[in-house]
């Protein structure tokens, strides 16, 4: 390939760029580029307009470039500009080439500091350029601003890994000299997708505002952080005089000045300053293009054969052909069945991060909901002392009795048993609730074919439905079964003999010591005359539940023991958004400073239920619980 060909290299990479982005995709090829990385008021903004000649990108405090640029230089004798999204629209004025990358960048992103992926492509045309292909990246942020969103960090990160862990991305890591460079931003991300530093290029900016009696001479000598493309510095104007619109000329013309006169890089000074940079990068990517070319070509074609084959398929395409149908129908059918095996198995596939589905909810209708339905089943103390009285005296008739007779303790055990019954109905009726609205998520995707989606929706739940009562039948037996004897020789079962003496142990077997059941975020209810409510962090163990100033756990607030704790529901407050629960000593001792109980509030009461369900786990249980029910009948019986 002669010189002539090699300089039409970059335009063919740019027409192949403008091609993919005008169809949204880039069909799998990576085509060679090079991203401009750093972090924000690096001078990336800067080092482009020295390029070009002009001042046309966005400037200001915070994250000015929230949508990647696409900007494609061409050496031209005319001087304007082009944007692929106004076709045919030659841009002349440079300030309105800013105003256009403002206004579209807030089309996608909104006029907030938030970020997109979607590139904005520029063609700028002009005497001063040489063919360059460049990529213009957000800068690296550490702390969210405004209404950002507050992960935009990881965001940014995610956005520039798209694209410089590509072989066929070359990156320019931008880094200000007066700063650490060895705790630079940009040549950190660089070093982790290219570790050897053969994909990487060096730009050193602001080299005239490193303090006195300090330099950039060994790291512009590519000393001490070696790069495999080395380093070039660069001068930029300062923010004064890009307010006072110095002219860009005179800027390179002070660049070049700066480097011939000082006296740690006179002797680099011609490979140095925004000119070299421009030549090396223009024969770099040159270079670059042409070794990944035998590779792209050898994509494109099987591609161009891939696609050709499918064209070749629709040629005789009949769209009222009965095996097509059928075979998108199954198609479609099949992924259904994958998806909602997914919901509910669980799967790494586009996980959900905002709130629970499918398998996930109905883990925690078995692991929190059910059981705190549990110990929610009401009883009347006074009835049950009257019931036990006469079931005893029942069974007697008329003679008088010596013991406790064990048919009238079996049948105000069933009685109990019995109660068992609702909340498990109720715990199958939640299931399959849930198992429904998994059936209607994944069917979202046959909303093209409501016919379809409808008949599926219905076949599915129907079979659900039908199971429902299957299921139901299946949990009353088990409970008749349990009704049907009363193992008295069970290990659960605390005979009264021996009561009295085991009793002791029944807390010890509560978990194991110091296990950790449940963290998390709590507020601390307290009234404003005794220092108002508070957030903590709050862990809970088997044995104690404590709170911290926050999440590292360093500074403990107070450790309350569990032993007579009981749990109480709170009214929420007429003004209070958040739900609350309580926890009280059964003595009557103060639980937290000179407070009887303490409430503890969360933001919905799906977090109230989850924390009453750890407290279970611990052996904290309501005010009314199994073991009250227990304790009640052993003393009853006794007495009798």
């Amino acid at each position: 390939m002669g010189n002539r060909g090699m300089e039409d290299l970059i335009p063919l990479i740019n027409k192949l760029q403008d091609a993919f982005s005008s169809i949204g995709q880039s069909c799998n090829l990576d085509l060679p580029q090079i991203a401009v990385v750093g972090g924000q008021s690096a001078g990336k903004s800067s080092v482009l307009e020295n390029f070009v000649g002009r001042d046309f990108l966005p400037r200001g405090s915070g994250i000015v470039t929230r949508r990647p640029l696409i900007l494609q230089l061409v050496n031209n004798k005319a001087e304007y500009a082009e944007f692929l999204h106004c076709k045919g629209k030659k841009f002349v004025d440079f300030d309105e080439v800013r105003s256009e990358i403002e206004a579209e960048t807030d089309r996608i992103t909104g006029t907030n500091k938030g970020i997109s992926p979607i590139p904005i492509n520029l063609r700028v045309y002009s005497p001063n350029v040489l063919n360059l292909t460049l990529i213009d990246l957000p800068g690296m942020t550490k702390v969210a601003v405004g209404d950002q969103p507050h992960d935009i960090e990881h965001q940014i990160r995610d956005m520039l890994m798209q694209f410089i862990t590509k072989e066929s991305c070359l990156i320019l890591a931008v880094t200000p000299a007066n700063t650490d460079l060895a705790n630079s931003d940009a040549l950190k991300i660089a070093k982790e997708v290219d570790p050897q530093g053969l994909r990487t290029i060096g730009v050193i900016t602001k080299l005239d505002l490193m303090d006195e009696g300090t330099d950039a001479r060994d790291i512009l000598e590519n000393k001490l952080l070696p790069l495999r493309r080395g380093y070039i510095g660069v001068v930029n104007r300062s923010q004064k005089d890009i307010d006072g619109r110095k002219d860009i000329r005179a800027a390179l013309a002070a660049e070049r000045k700066f480097f011939l006169s000082h006296p740690a890089y006179r002797h680099i000074a011609e490979r140095m300053g925004t000119p070299h940079l421009q030549k090396t990068l223009n024969q770099q990517l040159t270079n670059h293009i042409r070794d990944t070319l035998p590779g792209l070509r050898s994509k494109l074609q099987s591609q161009l054969l891939s696609l050709e084959k499918e064209v070749e398929e629709y040629k005789n395409f009949r769209p009222d052909d009965p095996t097509r149908k059928t075979k998108a129908l199954l198609q479609m059918v099949q992924q259904f069945g994958v998806d909602f095996e997914k919901c509910i198995e669980g799967s790494g596939d586009q996980v959900d991060t905002v709130e629970l589905s499918g398998g996930a909810r109905i883990n925690r209708i078995f692991h929190e909901r059910f059981p705190f339905e549990l110990v929610k089943i009401v009883f009347d103390e006074k009835e049950l002392r009257r019931e036990i009285s006469h079931a005893i005296k029942n069974v007697h008739g008329v003679r008088t009795g010596l013991f406790t007779p064990d048919l009238a303790f079996e049948a105000i055990v069933k009685k109990q048993i019995v109660k068992l019954k609702e909340p498990c109905l109720k715990c199958i009726d939640l299931v399959i609730q849930e198992l429904i609205n998994t059936v209607r998520q994944c069917t979202n995707k046959l909303g093209s074919y409501p016919r379809l989606r409808e008949e599926t929706e219905r076949i599915v739940t129907t079979h659900v439905r039908e199971r429902e009562g299957k299921t139901k039948d299946q949990v009353l037996l088990l409970i008749d079964i349990e009704l049907s004897y009363i193992n008295t020789n069970h290990e659960d079962f605390i005979g009264f003999a021996n009561a009295q003496q085991r009793n002791p142990h029944v807390n010890k077997k509560r978990a194991i010591p110091n296990q950790v059941i449940r963290k998390g975020w709590l507020t601390i209810n307290i009234s404003i005359m005794k220092g108002g409510s508070k957030e903590y962090w709050f862990v809970l163990t088997a044995e104690s539940l404590s709170w911290y100033k926050d999440e590292e756990e360093k500074e403990k607030k107070y450790m309350l023991p569990l032993d007579n704790l009981k749990l109480r529901d709170v009214e929420k407050g007429f003004m209070s958004t958040k739900h609350t629960f309580a926890i009280f000593n059964t003595e009557q001792r103060n639980v937290y400073k000179d407070l009887r109980q303490i409430e503890l509030a969360c933001d919905s009461q799906d977090d109230v239920d989850s924390w009453k369900a750890s407290f279970l786990r611990a052996g904290v249980y309501p005010e009314k619980d199994q073991n009250h029910l227990y304790n009640l009948f052993k003393k009853y019986f006794k007495e009798i």
